[in-house]
């Protein structure tokens, strides 16, 4: 048994070893995003681990648009919003009605569509850009927010319907079998059988597609023009572009800009590591 406990503790310890630098590691950008954010502009670079006179100014300048780079914040962070719950959602409705007709009707070629979606990730995404503005200029969408939806639309949904497909697979297919004896169609199997054991890899996925579309720029900038339209990350480019880019305030509206993620991640962390592997390896 003390042989048995300190294994267990060496173990831990290694753990430790290795956990707290990474925490460190990732939690200090963070750290030095939210510094910038309650920092005067003059003091903004002093080099201290705390400001000598921490100020809540950035956050009211941000909010209240009171900076010429941030004229339509609002209406930009309400385009990301719109445009990251419009991809979530549609992403989800694609990818749950795919991997059921795969997985539990056997649709015919089902999995050789599935394998040619799959098939597009071979090709980074950033080469995918310029064909998706000629595409979306052929049919009239550019500088609209469709545009920009549809393409994220495009690069999660077959990672999204392998997801799920693999999380299907692994319900029993009696299940089925005894909702068609009962004479379910398959629309009742869908929404009685299929839709409430899916719940988790369902949350997962339309959490990872509205990610996705929120953390979106190189698309985001391509299909999107007017200040009025574009989101919040393109209109984060601007403050680069001055001379004097007001540092703090960028970090201020960067800050703001991750605390929904943030939240989102929190309220569902539960759900995306078991949805997102569902499937990931067979008993």
């Amino acid at each position: 048994m003390t042989r048995r406990r300190l294994q267990a503790v060496a173990n831990e310890a290694k753990l430790l070893l290795i956990g707290i630098p990474v925490l460190l590691w990732t939690l200090l950008p963070i750290y030095h995003l939210f510094l910038f954010a309650i920092s005067p502009k003059q003091s903004a670079f002093s080099g201290n681990l705390w400001p000598e006179e921490p100020t809540l100014r950035n956050f009211e300048i941000v909010l209240s648009q009171q900076h010429y780079f941030l004229t339509h914040f609002w209406q930009q962070l309400g385009n990301s919003i719109l445009i990251a719950v419009a991809t979530g959602v549609i992403t989800l409705f694609i990818a749950t009605t795919a991997a059921f007709a795969i997985s539990r009707l056997r649709a015919r070629g089902g999995r050789l569509v599935m394998n040619l979606a799959l098939f597009t990730y071979f090709i980074p995404a950033a080469f995918l850009a310029v064909p998706m503005y000629r595409t979306m200029g052929l049919y009239g969408l550019l500088n609209s927010r469709w545009a920009l939806i549809l393409a994220m639309v495009t690069v999660a949904s077959p990672y999204a319907i392998w997801v799920l497909k693999q999380a299907s697979d692994k319900l029993p297919y009696e299940l089925d079998e005894a909702a068609i004896v009962d004479g379910a169609s398959p629309m009742q199997l869908f929404r009685l059988v299929y839709l409430p054991l899916m719940m988790p890899s369902l949350v997962a996925v339309g959490t990872y597609a509205l990610l996705l579309a929120w953390n979106e720029y190189l698309y985001a900038f391509l299909l999107l023009s007017r200040d009025t339209d574009i989101t919040l990350p393109v209109a984060l480019g601007n403050f680069l572009a001055a001379d004097d880019s007001p540092w703090e305030l960028l970090m201020t509206t960067g800050f703001i800009y991750a605390l929904p993620p943030a939240a989102i991640y929190y309220a569902f962390r539960r759900y995306m590591v078991a949805g997102l592997t569902a499937g990931a390896v067979k008993s």
